[in-house]
């Protein structure tokens, strides 16, 4: 297939990833060409040329300190910017030879501007309902020239309410790349990702001194204002900030960490860190919100449904106990990014031939 690959414009595609939609778009697009398709990733200037990049928004205003693309945050430059890329990609993306386009923007001008393209489109849903994407399917339904796809079950009923169908596609990791450890080494637990009030750093390191476990915390701060008044005064004794890791150094923190604490304070569609940390073998200590209760099983790890630290403290308490090898097991079955993209490949090669 000649396939065209709408990226988000938020940040560039490349490595180190800035969140699970630079990745998702990154592996996606390298796997497609290596399985023989040609691809063209239609992304931002500083994204990795190895991915075939067709430049729509230059990056000179990318500041790579704030890792915001306009130093001055003014959502109108933003806005007005990455409208017009898209606009201007979608007016002319019937004469770029694709058999599909797989759109991963979260805009919505590449759904209003499918109902007047003869291209067919794949959307995939990666996040809860956005106001303006709402708005441009429910005027899309009405021609139904999208097929859309969620990366959760949960995240697909959210949307179902704008939508005649939605196909449900997980998420995956490499687990080649993900070390498995027997046996932890390690006396702690782990927490990792952006430092963010969504992700509930907080919260974990409340638990963890409940549960008596020291906890490290791996990544980079995301929102300064929560990290300074909700994390800072927490760090202390047993409470290490590890800062940014190399894939190397996280595999070796996650696997020998006694259990991984996910936190989530908002409804996530997916949430890579749980496929990570059941590849290493590592169980989870989580809060029951958006798709962990579907990728936790009761073999791999303990959820609570608030955010109460004791109640998590509990979770984590259980969770040290659970068997490594199942977690594993579930990682390899249901997380596996190879079966993500098979899923993936079979869906675009079945929107093309019903054009056909």
């Amino acid at each position: 297939m000649n396939i065209g690959i709408i990226a988000h414009l938020k940040h560039p595609i490349r490595k180190p990833y800035m969140g699970g939609l630079e990745a998702f778009t990154y592996e996606v697009t390298k796997r497609l060409i290596a399985r023989g398709h040609t691809v063209t990733l239609y992304a931002s200037e500083l994204s990795d040329p190895d991915l075939n990049v067709n430049v729509i928004l230059t990056d000179v205003d990318y500041d790579r300190e704030t890792l915001s693309r306009f130093r001055s945050h003014e959502l109108s430059e933003d806005f007005i910017s990455t409208h017009h890329a898209y606009l201007e990609l979608m007016q002319d993306i019937d004469g770029r030879e694709h058999d599909v386009i797989f759109n991963n923007s979260l805009n919505y001008v590449p759904l209003t501007m499918s109902t007047i393209t003869a291209t067919p489109m794949v959307t995939v849903l990666h996040t809860p309902p956005i106001f303006e994407m709402k708005r441009a399917m429910l005027q899309e339904r009405k021609t139904g020239r999208i097929r859309y796809v969620s990366v959760s079950k949960p995240n697909a009923l959210a949307w179902q309410p704008f939508l005649n169908h939605c196909e449900v596609i997980c998420n995956g990791v490499d687990i080649s790349l993900w070390k498995f450890y027997a046996q932890p080494t390690g006396d702690y637990v782990i927490w990792f990702g952006r430092i963010h009030p969504d992700k509930g750093t907080h919260i974990a390191i409340q638990a963890a001194k409940l549960a008596g476990y020291p906890i490290k915390l791996a990544g980079s701060i995301a929102d300064s204002h929560y990290f300074q008044t909700y994390v800072e005064p927490l760090i202390g004794e047993g409470v290490e900030l590890l800062g940014n890791c190399s894939h190397e150094t996280l595999n070796e923190l996650i696997g020998n960490a006694k259990c991984a604490l996910i936190t989530p304070c908002w409804d996530e569609p997916f949430g890579l860190v749980v496929a990570e940390s059941l590849a290493c073998g590592t169980p989870v200590a989580g809060i029951s919100r958006g798709a962990l209760p579907y990728l936790v099983t009761a073999g791999t790890g303990c959820l609570t449904s608030s955010n109460d630290p004791e109640e998590l403290a509990n979770c984590i308490t259980k969770a040290v106990n659970m068997d490594r090898a199942t977690c594993r097991r579930q990682a390899e079955e249901n997380l596996d990014i190879e079966r993500m993209i098979d899923a993936y490949e079979s869906l675009l090669m079945e929107t093309v031939s019903h054009v056909a």
